[in-house]
């Protein structure tokens, strides 16, 4: 793997270089993917279409993702995040494009981040608007359900929560301001990624010359569609994952390995 980096880092010299990254970045973290080696895939992840009708299921989601919200918030940005965070402050990374939700890249220190998917830090009104600190709303969950309480041992499931064994008696708050139906500012499946958001994406892959993904298959289409934009431009496409991507074939290099060990010798090369 030692001549692949100092391979990679001979084409990204003196390139301001734009990352993309997925779920395979977090893993070290003790986050788990929906995909890849260890994840746990879910049998039927929340669509916006069920959330939206469907009541019970809303209480699943907030009561499950409030069991699992601690286990999700306490981990550290990897030795990954930190390469990448490091990469910026020497010049060599322009920004990153995140499909994560876990707000870790900003923890680690990277300045310039979209969050493509949203972010389950933020929570929002789907009537008015506005927008809550996620840990306001579980301080407001906690006082609606004193009831609920922690389990011993905790298995996240990949969006962050936990399996709840009964949502009896359990009460989703409403937005403060309006009384309207509150979610967490994340995407969905079903639903599309804002355009405001996805220009930002496009704004800082136009001020890179180069585009580096780390620690996703791309098969969500969010991700294909940043690669189509760099490949629409001609510049350098290289891809760091354990497994095949959909993108190999496009790629000026591949290292299949984890994204801990490649970018932190990457960012010993490069910075």
């Amino acid at each position: 793997m030692r001549d692949e980096v100092r391979g990679v880092a001979d084409l990204l010299a003196g390139r301001r270089v734009a990352v993309l990254t997925g779920a395979g970045i977090s893993t070290d973290s003790g986050i788990p993917s929906y995909r890849g080696v260890g994840a746990r895939p879910r049998a039927r992840p929340m669509t916006i279409q069920t959330y939206l009708a469907d009541e019970s299921a809303r209480r699943r989601y907030w009561l499950g993702g409030h069991l699992g919200w601690t286990a999700f918030t306490a981990p550290d940005p990897n030795d990954g995040h930190l390469a990448l965070s490091r990469l910026e402050r020497a010049g060599a990374v322009s920004g990153i494009v995140t499909q994560n939700v876990d707000g870790l890249h900003l923890r680690a220190g990277s300045t310039r981040v979209v969050e493509l998917h949203g972010t389950m830090h933020r929570v929002l009104c789907l009537d008015c608007g506005q927008v809550f600190d996620r840990r306001a709303v579980a301080e407001r969950l906690e006082r609606l359900n004193p009831w609920v309480r922690q389990p011993e041992t905790i298995e996240l499931n990949p969006d962050g929560d936990v399996t709840p064994e009964s949502t009896e008696g359990f009460v989703i708050p409403p937005c403060t301001v309006c009384g309207g139906m509150l979610k967490p500012e994340v995407v969905f499946f079903g639903e599309f990624v804002p355009a405001a958001r996805f220009r930002g994406a496009e704004s800082l892959l136009r001020a890179s010359d180069a585009l580096l993904v780390a620690g996703t298959s791309l098969t969500v289409n969010s991700g294909i569609r940043i690669i189509e934009r760099a490949r629409r431009r001609g510049i350098p496409l290289v891809i760091v994952n354990r497994e095949p991507t959909r993108a190999d074939g496009w790629a000026d290099a591949v290292i299949p390995g984890g994204t801990s060990e490649v970018l932190g010798a990457l960012a010993a090369q490069l910075a």
